[in-house]
Order: structure tokens, then sequence, then C-alpha cells
């Protein structure tokens, strides 16, 4: 499957931002889906995930409460609506899929991945 990751933008603290990743291939909706960033000079890090139907999520306690992970499978697309945005949560954030149904929150259990989107949250 490939991934191509959208939404990405500047806003001030506080903000919201919606990002979007569409995924090619007719098998989409059998895939676990997760999102990742990766800030300057720091590693990648886990931000939230969704089974393949969406009954399931997970996050990252530092997003908890203001992020929400959600699909539509029809559309092939995952979504990361965020909220509240701080600037703590500048960085690139990748979309990611793995086969299966559980979710994981390390990178290396994610085959594909897409290629970034940066969100710049200015104070």
């Amino acid at each position: 499957v490939q991934l191509q990751a959208s939404g990405g933008g500047l806003v001030q603290a506080g903000g919201s931002l919606r990002l979007s990743c569409a995924a090619s291939g007719r098998t989409f909706s059998s895939y676990a889906m997760g999102w990742f960033r990766q800030a300057p000079g720091k590693e990648r890090e886990f931000v939230a995930a969704i089974t393949w139907s969406g009954g399931s999520t997970y996050y990252a306690d530092s997003v908890e409460g203001r992020f929400t992970i959600s699909r539509d499978n029809a559309k092939n697309t995952v979504y990361l609506q965020m909220n509240s945005l701080k600037p703590e949560d500048t960085a690139v954030y990748y979309c990611a899929a793995r086969s299966g149904s559980y979710l994981y929150t390390v990178d290396n259990k994610y085959a594909y991945w897409g290629q970034g989107t940066l969100v710049t949250v200015s104070s």
C-alpha cells in the first residue's frame, strides 16, 4: 500500500489542524493505521493508532484528549484531528500502515510509511 500524508502547516498555539493520509490499494480496510511524529533533533515517536474497522484507537499520553484519529475506509483515508495544539507538537507527522488486527506503538511494527507532513505550532 502507498500512503500520502497532507494537511500540515503553520498554526498558532491553541489552534487546530486536520491531517489526512490517503492510501492506495483495495485492501486498505484490512490495515491498522498509525500516526507518528518526529521533532527536530528527536527520535520518531508514536502519536495514535486505529484498528482496521475503526473500532479501537490508542493515543500517546502527550496527545490524549487533544487529538483524534479516525478513518473512512470508503475513501481509503485516515485522519488525525489535532486540537489545542502546543509548540511541542511541532514535528513532521507520518502515517503508517500494518496488516493485522493489533495496535502497536513501535514504528518497526509498521511496514508502510507515508512521506510526512510538517506541522509547526507557534507560541
